[in-house]
């Protein structure tokens, strides 16, 4: 649904912008808001340019009027136009270059653990309040010492040793969130120049974080050793980023006899590896993580907020040493000075108490339960993902355009990314990651998967968008 070519004067559209909705599925007037939205996500439209008169737009994509009216009345809801009376109608100052504009309070772009039919976080987040009132938990109403008090530290040595690392708790850095924990380490191990090898696609916090301090990225076209070693040996590397378990976005987890081959290589080639292991602990039987084949080279994160609610601030970042965790909780100091210390306590809490564990399976049992939903209404799209995460990748035709299908699904509530924002390098397949998590209820979330299978799949049962 790309748009024809729109003429500027002093950066105002002065001609006719007309999307191309031919072959769109549902509703025409969520089609030409859906467009609205894709152009602006390109740059084809910017805050400030006028869109056509409805009656003109109307006319030449061969509508009623009363469809653009909807269609128009359906993007200022959404906030990416603006109606000036007479004027007629312009992007808003809101609609934002690279993202859906949308009414919520939320972003429905991050890909946050679905709310579980059965979660009892409120309760266990009031029973936690109540205790830390009690006694000594008023402690936790003040500044904690660098990288986070002996007890939550104790806490995430004793999570991460579920996926077989073992630790010393001095080793652990308690910081605000994983891409604090990530910005801590980065800082700490890399500089200008440096390179880093990582999927085709990858976690956009990571890449922002290597044009901050100007590393490039060495993507691979498959996450293994061999693929490593001639990365290496084309140009040294200084290290690798991953995400082993359900990878964000490819869905793709590394099986346990390649980690121990990564593991072995790097240590031999003396390559540092950054795990993010935003999703490790999420599935009911937690591979072994590949720091812990290599734990004297190896940096690790566990993030809360991926498994439990994006509410908690908090990620387990271990360092190979107390003297190299110590230098991280400096970094982490610099930026967010300390990981909320509530939220710190509560999982401490939770985890002795065996909350934890139920707030962790609720929200696994959701998340299967979606796939489930997502695999039934898909069928067999060839799609990727792990039965016990929250997130779908869709690979895409190459001349399908994936910011048109992201900003149609987002109307109905549904988030899908394109592939852009994750790819290193241009030219990478196009496809989408599609959240099954957040906010959207079971039955919103059924409405929106029907409609993507009607945005994939022609009446004559052929696909039309997927590879």
């Amino acid at each position: 649904m790309r748009a024809k070519g729109t003429k500027r004067t002093n950066g105002v559209a002065t001609d006719a912008w007309a999307p191309d909705i031919a072959g769109a599925a549902g509703p025409k007037y969520k089609a030409v808001t859906a467009a609205i939205s894709a152009a602006v996500a390109r740059g084809e439209l910017r805050h400030g340019d006028r869109l056509p008169p409805q009656r003109d737009l109307a006319a030449r994509l061969g509508i009623d009027l009363t469809t653009v009216t909807k269609a128009y009345d359906l993007a200022r809801q959404r906030g990416l136009i603006v109606a000036r009376g007479r004027a007629g109608s312009f992007i808003s100052d809101d609609a934002r270059t690279g993202e859906i504009a949308t009414a919520a309070q939320s972003d429905i772009a991050m890909n946050s653990p679905p709310i579980a039919a059965e979660s009892h976080l409120v309760e266990a987040m009031t029973a936690a309040l109540a205790t830390l009132a009690r006694g000594d938990g008023l402690a936790r109403l003040h500044y904690q010492r660098p990288g986070g008090s002996a007890a939550d530290r104790e806490t995430g040595a004793a999570l991460l040793a579920r996926t077989g690392l073992a630790s010393d708790a001095e080793q652990i850095i308690v910081g605000a969130g994983a891409q604090n924990g990530l910005h801590a380490i980065a800082s700490t191990i890399l500089k200008p120049g440096d390179r880093v090898a990582c999927g085709l696609y990858i976690y956009p916090g990571f890449r922002a974080i290597a044009r901050r301090i100007g590393v490039t990225l060495a993507p691979l076209a498959a996450m293994s050793a061999d693929a490593l070693a001639a990365a290496h040996a084309e140009a040294p590397l200084r290290a690798l980023y991953i995400v082993p378990t359900n990878d964000n976005p490819t869905a793709a987890t590394i099986e346990t006899g390649e980690r121990k081959a990564i593991a072995a290589w790097a240590r031999g080639a003396g390559i540092q590896i950054v795990e993010d292991d935003a999703y490790g602990l999420l599935p009911d039987a937690p591979l072994p993580a590949i720091a812990s084949f290599a734990p004297e080279i190896s940096w690790y994160v566990a993030s809360m907020s991926k498994i439990v609610s994006p509410a908690l601030r908090v990620a387990f970042v271990r360092a190979p040493s107390v003297a190299q965790a110590m230098q991280i909780a400096s970094f982490q100091h610099e930026s967010a000075v300390m990981a909320p210390p509530l939220n710190a306590a509560m999982i401490s809490l939770w985890l002795a108490d065996g909350r934890f564990d139920a707030l962790v399976g609720a929200v696994r049992r959701e998340a299967a339960w979606r796939q489930k939903l997502a695999h039934t209404v898909l069928g067999d799209t060839r799609h990727a993902a792990h039965p016990q995460g929250y997130h779908l990748w869709l690979p895409l035709a190459e001349d399908s355009h994936p910011d048109t299908l992201a900003a149609a699904l987002a109307l109905d509530g549904l988030s899908a990314a394109p592939s852009d924002r994750f790819a290193v390098a241009p030219g990478a397949p196009k496809a989408l990651r599609i959240s099954l998590g957040g906010t959207i209820d079971r039955r919103t979330l059924s409405r929106a998967l029907h409609r993507l299978a009607a945005h994939l799949w022609s009446p004559g049962g052929a696909a039309s968008d997927i590879v």
